[in-house]
């Protein structure tokens, strides 16, 4: 499945909205943007490593050259892009279980959103407006957000580590090395292709 590269997964949605529901929408946009604490709850699940959505009006659409005729179209589209780690599945569960309110408040405007509560028809909703990804950008796909910020915190106990030996006794070094593994051995990952889920 193109949509999978390594423990990355990438999903893209378009729906349609009337155009009189776009503005709606913006100012709903406007006010998640500006009032942080509305995206604590997406900014906690550690395994989103990107989410957004942008609004495309009916007569806003590019065109290829000034040749090409330009579409009459009746809705405006919203758009949403993400990368994630795990299995589809999970990923819609937590978003149902955890930004219900929040999906809610942006998919609502979306012709036949059914709601992210109950999941089953939130799944099937999703399913018919995603399509499939082709190409995307991914920085470290064998790792997981999780992986990524585990190596940050390896990585700067390593330097505190190694700037301090220069100091040091070698009984000295060898407490410093066992207190740098106590403290980084919860943060040793595993790169690679995800598990297979069945």
């Amino acid at each position: 499945m193109s949509n999978i590269n390594g423990k990355l997964y990438a999903m893209n949605a378009i729906t349609p909205m009337k155009p009189w529901k776009t503005w709606i929408l913006r100012v709903i946009f406007f006010l998640l943007w500006h009032i942080k604490s509305k995206q604590q709850d997406l900014i906690n699940l550690s395994f989103i490593q990107f989410a957004r959505w942008v609004i495309i009006p009916r007569n806003r659409f590019p065109s290829l050259s000034s040749g090409q005729k330009q579409e009459t179209l009746t809705y405006d589209y919203l758009l949403f892009f993400s990368n994630f780690n795990g299995t589809w599945n999970q990923y819609i569960d937590a978003f149902s279980a955890v930004l219900s309110t929040g999906l809610n408040l942006i998919w609502r405007w979306s012709e036949k959103f059914p709601g992210s509560v109950p999941v089953t028809g939130f799944k099937e909703y999703i399913a018919r407006i995603q399509f499939d990804t082709d190409y995307y950008y991914t920085a470290y796909p064998e790792a997981t957000a999780n992986d990524t910020k585990a190596a940050h915190i390896v990585q700067g106990a390593l330097t505190t580590l190694a700037t301090q030996a220069a100091a040091q006794t070698p009984e000295q070094f060898q407490a410093a090395y066992l207190q740098f593994l106590l403290a980084v051995q919860t943060h040793l990952g595993d790169t690679g292709d995800a598990p297979a889920v069945f």
